[in-house]
Parts: structure tokens; C-alpha cells; sequence
């Protein structure tokens, strides 16, 4: 397990901790309130939900509340202001949805009952959250400081551009330098150091060269920043991490919130989950005509890139002969003869990706985003257009704005052209964007316009 892994487990069992214990006072001063005594024998007061069960659902309740604020996804927390807004924000949320779903079934009085046992269990839920992440950030501050909280930051570039770039950085703790043609040794180096982030400086560095260094690094899930340019700075795409810093752009940082990132995934892992339940019937169905219409396999499996530009197995049902790819890879068309029967129909309705909601669980791919591609082809993409990379910063997805415009890509022109569809999407994705993906989606298989 990761060092990340660890911190973040650490932060959801805190939470959980935190929520027990916000359940219990709470139910304590409500019995104190209504029925004048902490630990008697009553009934009337406690929760539709039983005590013991509604001490198991609250805390994984919040923790689930946590999650989709997005507050586990980045566990560096130096920032007391953003701790603060988090855990209010959650705080109404929880407090909210708990009082609805559990309080208000409660035998009370009066409604003003109601109000101050809703501001309690807010100001409960906010107060017991907040001190131990409080104390997290305290410790990591403490930490920081002092250059021991593994947190380590590798500058690339010409010797003199990234010493002038480290003096202005006073917050990040400097491993060290490398030089932009040796990229090639950043997996020793990153395994050496632990390299949290790397930061690139862009004086004497062309674009070929910069899009080489992200291709290297992105695998090893670490932070890729660069010093921005007057232009970055004024369309917003710079941020300051600290005043005493320097604008720097994230390479690796999302269009989207952390926030819709955790509810993108979420709503990800409930679709496919339920998609693979409801169509179980389907993929039955489709797994006997598929083996009943040709010789080979049901499942085909290919591998393909994905999230850090880490190599994963896609699955779909096989729409073609079985010795149909047996030296170099070859792009499929209209007209192809290596399609079957069966398989022609399965992908004018795509039910040959049917599979691919696996992919989506396991978390290689997601509903929506960029279509995963060979890295045979992503090497021929790369020779006319080096920014494919860019794209390893997102999940490859079932379906994305690139594969409608353009459709089954026969070509490297095609393949260009959705690229440069899907960095579009990648620049704008929202949760609105993806719902508006989607339902074009639906149409288009509706209407059999897939090859």
C-alpha cells in the first residue's frame, strides 16, 4: 500500500471515529433535553432507526458525504481556511440529510424541538470533524517546515533557469535538478527521492521537449508543473500556491473540481454496477451468438493506455474472425472482411463494448471521457501531434465528444481529429457536459450508427 493509500485510510477512519462520536452526543443531549435524564430507559425519543443501527449507518453516511466533497482525493492538507470550508460545507449537507431522514421521525413536543436539534447536530458534526483535521494540518505544517514530510519536488530544466526557479520557490522542499535530456532517468530518480511533484521550467525548453517530459512522468502519478507564461496568467489557466511563490501551471490538475471528480466516480462505479446486473440477460444472450456465429473467443482482449498513460486490458465481445489481427495491428473500416456476421451487428449498435462496463468498475475507464487507444497508434499520433499526452490526466471513457463528432477512426487523420475533440472535452469537462455526452450517445446507438 501506498504512502497516499495509508494517509487517505487514515483520514476515513478519523471520520468515521468523528461520527460515532457525533452520534452519540447527539443522541445524549436529546435525551437529556426531552426527557430530562442521559442514560434512562426510554424509547419514545430514540430514532425511528434503532440506536445501533443508526450508529452504523450515520458514520458511513458521512463518510460517503466526505467522499463525494472530494476531501479524500488530495491528501497534502496545509490550508486551515480550506479545512474549515470543507468540513462546513459537509457539516450542512450531513446535518441536512440526517435530520430529514432520522430526526424528524422523532416524538417531540413542539417544532422547536426540531430547529435546535438541527443546529446541534451541525454544530456537533462541524465542531468534532474539524479538530482532528485541524490538528492533521498543524502537523503537516510542522512538517513541511522542516523538509520531513516527504513531500519532495524535482526542478527540470537549464542549471541556471532552475536555480533562479528554486529561489522562488520557498515553500516546496527541493530534492534536487535534472536536466530536460535526461529525462530518461526520472524512474531511478523518482524511486530514489519519493518525487511528489515536478516542476518544469520553461525558459530554454521547446515544446517537443516539454511534452516528452510529460510523457515520461505522468506514469509514476506524480504532480507535473510548469512556469507560466504571461498568456497563462492571463487566461486563468496559472495558479500561486503560496504569495511568496511563483504562477505555475498544472499539467496534471483537472478541469474539474475535486468535488465533480468524486461524483463523476461515483456515479461511474453505480452505473456500471448496475448496467452489468440489468443487462446480464444481454450479455448472456450476446455471448451465445457470439461463439455460435464464429470460431475463438467470446471476450476479446486488447491492451490498451489510459489514466497516467499506465497500460490496462480492454474487453468487448469479438466482432471479428479470430485470426483477424495476427501481425501488426490494422484499423478496422466499413467495409472490413474480418468482421463477422454477428459482429456487424453488435457494433452498429455498439453492443460488442457491452463488456467495457467491467473496465468502468474496476476504475481503467469511465462512462465518459477520451476512447483508450493502442500505444502502437498513440506513437504514430504523436509523430504530428505530441499533445496526446495531455489527455493521460483524465480516464479514457465508454463514450466522449471526440468518438461522436468523428466516429470509428480508420484513419491517423481521423485519429487527429478526435484527439483534438477530446482535448476539448478534457479543457471543459463538467458533470453538466457528461450528461449532455451521454443522452447524444443514447441517440446515436439508438439510430445503429456505429461500424
Amino acid at each position: 500500500m501506498t504512502q497516499k493509500r495509508k494517509y487517505q485510510l487514515l483520514l476515513l477512519l478519523t471520520d468515521l471515529l468523528a461520527a460515532a462520536v457525533v452520534w452519540v452526543l447527539f443522541l445524549s443531549f436529546r435525551w437529556m433535553v426531552n426527557d430530562g435524564r442521559v442514560f434512562g430507559v426510554t424509547t419514545i425519543l430514540i430514532p425511528a432507526f434503532n440506536f445501533y443501527r443508526a450508529l452504523l449507518l450515520y458514520p458511513v453516511g458521512c463518510v460517503l458525504v466526505h467522499y463525494l466533497s472530494g476531501y479524500y482525493l488530495r491528501t497534502r492538507k496545509l490550508s486551515y481556511a480550506h479545512e474549515a470550508v470543507t468540513t462546513l460545507h459537509s457539516a450542512v449537507v450531513i446535518a441536512l440529510g440526517a435530520f430529514f431522514i432520522i430526526v424528524i421521525d422523532d416524538v417531540v413536543d413542539s417544532y422547536r424541538s426540531y430547529i435546535v436539534s438541527l443546529c446541534v447536530l451541525f454544530a456537533l458534526q462541524f465542531t468534532v470533524s474539524l479538530l482532528p483535521r485541524m490538528l492533521t494540518v498543524a502537523i503537516q505544517q510542522r512538517r513541511h517546515r522542516r523538509g520531513t514530510d516527504g513531500s519532495n519536488t524535482l526542478l527540470i530544466g537549464q542549471p541556471a533557469d532552475t536555480e533562479a526557479l528554486k529561489s522562488r520557490l520557498p515553500d516546496r522542499h527541493i530534492a534536487g535538478a535534472l536536466l530536460p535530456e535526461d529525462i530518461g532517468n526520472f524512474g531511478s530518480i523518482q524511486q530514489q527521492w519519493q518525487i511528489d511533484d515536478v516542476i518544469v521550467a520553461t525558459e530554454h525548453i521547446d515544446q517537443w521537449q516539454l511534452y516528452q517530459i510529460i510523457r515520461t512522468v505522468y506514469p509514476y502519478h506524480t504532480d507535473i508543473s510548469f512556469t507560466a507564461s504571461v498568456y497563462d496568467m492571463l487566461t486563468g489557466a496559472a495558479y500561486i500556491g503560496n504569495l511568496k511563490g511563483t504562477p505555475l501551471v498544472i499539467v496534471t490538475r483537472p478541469a474539474m473540481t475535486d468535488s465533480a471528480l468524486c461524483i463523476k466516480r461515483a456515479f461511474d462505479v453505480v452505473t456500471s454496477a448496475a448496467g452489468l446486473i440489468v443487462f446480464s440477460p444481454l450479455l448472456l444472450l450476446v455471448s451465445i451468438a457470439v461463439k455460435a456465429g464464429s470460431a475463438g473467443p467470446v471476450i476479446y482482449s486488447q491492451e490498451r493506455i489510459g489514466l497516467f498513460g499506465r497500460p490496462f486490458r480492454i474487453y468487448k465481445f469479438r466482432t471479428m474472425r479470430a485470426d483477424a489481427e495476427s501481425g501488426l495491428p490494422q484499423l478496422s473500416h466499413a467495409d472490413d472482411p474480418r468482421i463477422t456476421s454477428i459482429g456487424r451487428w453488435l457494433r452498429k449498435y455498439r453492443l460488442d463494448e457491452l463488456p467495457q462496463l467491467w473496465n468502468v468498475l474496476r476504475g481503467d475507464m469511465s462512462v465518459v471521457g477520451p476512447r483508450p487507444e493502442r500505444a502502437y497508434y498513440i506513437r504514430q499520433i504523436e509523430e504530428q501531434a505530441p499533445y496526446y499526452c495531455l489527455l493521460y490526466k483524465i480516464r479514457p471513457g465508454l463514450t466522449s465528444w471526440g468518438p461522436i463528432r468523428v466516429g470509428y477512426t480508420d484513419t491517423l487523420e481521423k485519429m487527429i481529429m478526435r484527439l483534438n475533440y477530446d482535448i476539448v472535452y478534457m479543457e471543459n469537462m463538467s458533470l453538466g457536459l457528461d450528461v449532455k455526452i451521454m443522452l447524444y450517445t443514447l441517440k446515436v446507438l439508438a439510430e445503429g450508427r456505429g461500424q
